[in-house]
């Protein structure tokens, strides 16, 4: 049935996939989904847990067939993964090397299984920050290492696309900082990364693009900064006197705009041009601020505002 629909790719599209469905029994997984992952771009794929995001990434790889649709990976069809795999890593769940084995020795198994040349091991080492470790057993590496050995191994291919399912899962801050500061690195040389999380600061931080999913659907694919500029500001004001804050609600509703006092500031649903008028008719009415700031909400409000059920 796949070869019923017409896959509407760029030239530019590392992944592309139209109308891509796994059902199982009478549940769609995935419902007829569409999204495009330009080339060398970092795409952040996010959605509550439940969404079809590991489906979806199973089906990208070969591992799940489709029940409709069709798709793209490296202009070649999702029908036949033999064509592509080969110029594909993934990490799609946590690495699982030989605990005995230094990182050096566990890369060299795999380039030997994978018929890699071993050359690559201490450039991949190098390129991952593991190689002042590289002779030490897999398991002395702390979490954060670990998932970067991972990495490492889904590299030794020289892919030219990079599929990592939750690569910061289970990390502390310093080991999330790790992953962030490497998948950034590897952008730089022109790979196409997509990349699974459910920190979504982290991926604000770091994608180009993003694809959001909820209940198998795509509710945005395209580039983060549009979503994010696209989102409704808030102008916040503060004064030193406490008692000025019902009189700046006032002045803000009085301008046609909602307002509440939300930690001792007053918080205006407004754009950044009201900011000026809004400090002009506080000045006039007497009220000095001691701080005047437009924000607008990040990645993770944004995605709880898109994917609420209310």
């Amino acid at each position: 049935m796949c070869n019923s629909y017409k896959v509407l790719t760029s030239q530019n599209a590392a992944i592309s996939v139209t109308d891509l469905t796994k059902r199982y029994g009478e549940r769609n997984a995935v419902d007829h989904i569409s999204f495009e992952v330009p080339r060398g771009t970092i795409c952040g794929f996010v959605g509550p847990n439940g969404a079809g995001k590991t489906t979806t990434i199973r089906m990208l790889l070969g591992l799940v067939k489709p029940t409709t649709g069709a798709g793209t990976v490296l202009g070649e069809p999702l029908t036949h993964p033999e064509r592509f795999l080969g110029k594909v890593g993934a990490l799609i769940e946590g690495p699982a090397f030989y605990p005995a084995l230094s990182g050096r020795e566990n890369l060299k198994v795999l380039a030997t299984l994978g018929n890699f040349p071993h050359d690559r091991v201490d450039q991949l080492l190098d390129q991952v920050g593991l190689l002042d470790r590289a002779t030490s057993k897999y398991k002395t590496y702390s979490l954060g290492m670990k998932q970067r050995l991972g990495i490492a191994a889904a590299l030794l291919p020289s892919p030219e696309l990079l599929i990592l399912d939750e690569p910061t899962n289970g990390l502390d801050p310093a080991g999330i900082q790790e992953v962030r500061e490497l998948l950034g690195h590897l952008a730089g040389y022109g790979l196409t990364v997509l990349v699974s999380s459910h920190l979504l600061s982290e991926i604000e931080a770091i994608a180009d693009d993003l694809v959001m999913l909820r209940h198998g659907k795509v509710l945005f694919s395209g580039q983060t900064k549009a979503l994010l500029t696209a989102q409704q500001s808030t102008v916040i004001a503060s004064s030193s006197n406490p008692h000025d804050l019902a009189r700046l609600i006032e002045i803000a509703k009085n301008s046609g705009h909602q307002a509440q006092i939300v930690n001792e500031s007053v918080h205006v649903i407004a754009d950044a041009e009201f900011a000026t008028n809004f400090n002009k008719a506080a000045f006039e009415s007497g009220i000095i601020l001691s701080s005047l700031v437009t924000a607008r909400p990040t990645l993770e409000e944004t995605f709880f505002e898109l994917t609420s059920d209310n």
